[in-house]
């Protein structure tokens, strides 16, 4: 329970300017999808460097006399599964569902990094990844994450989250919000008590 002049917590602040800053839901979906991006990559590489050198419980999908499926097959089924709920308008309409809106950015991010991981391959369609070429394909993750990225904090969100948490004026103007939200909430307490 809180008490009037209550000062939030710094993760009460990052969520209030979370709140705040992604009220646009493509601000959103933007950050969402340019943070699956990464660390899909990021998983996609320590996995395939990990089957390489046959550490782990990790291993080539097919293979072995039947066909190798690679981890792009991956991203273009995620993408293309994306693609067709975004025309259908699922999470993307003006009122969308924040959990549909979440899941599509992030399942695109996703499969964005999926397919780039192994650019060379369909570029050149050569099972290039651990040769010279394969450089090709970290080249287009890096564009392309850049263009994520400068989407996405283009809108200057981590100034306004490190803004909002050391401004004492929002400790004050939060607190005054719970004040007034904790007031209504013990008037609607006391007119159910009263029945």
């Amino acid at each position: 329970m809180r008490f009037p002049g209550h000062q939030l917590s710094r993760v009460e602040h990052l969520r209030h300017a979370y709140v705040q800053h992604f009220e646009v839901h493509r601000r959103e979906r933007q950050f969402i999808s340019t943070g699956g991006f990464f660390a899909t990559f990021a998983i996609t590489r320590a996995i395939t460097h990990a089957i390489r050198a046959g550490k782990g419980p990790f291993h080539n999908i097919g293979g072995d006399g039947g066909t190798h499926i690679h981890h792009m097959t991956f991203g273009i089924i995620g993408n293309l599964l994306v693609g067709y709920l975004w025309v259908m308008q699922v999470g993307v309409q003006s009122h969308p569902s924040p959990t549909f809106s979440r899941i599509t950015s992030l399942v695109y991010g996703a499969g964005a990094a999926l397919t780039l991981d192994e650019f060379a391959l369909w570029l050149n369609l050569e099972d290039d990844y651990w040769t010279a070429k394969g450089r090709q394909s970290i080249d287009a993750v890096v564009v392309f994450g850049a263009a994520l990225a400068l989407g996405s904090l283009g809108g200057g969100v981590l100034p306004k989250f490190a803004r909002r948490v050391r401004d004492p004026r929002h400790s004050r103007e939060s607190a005054r919000i719970k004040e007034i939200l904790k007031g209504r909430e013990s008037r609607l307490r006391a007119l159910i008590a009263n029945g």
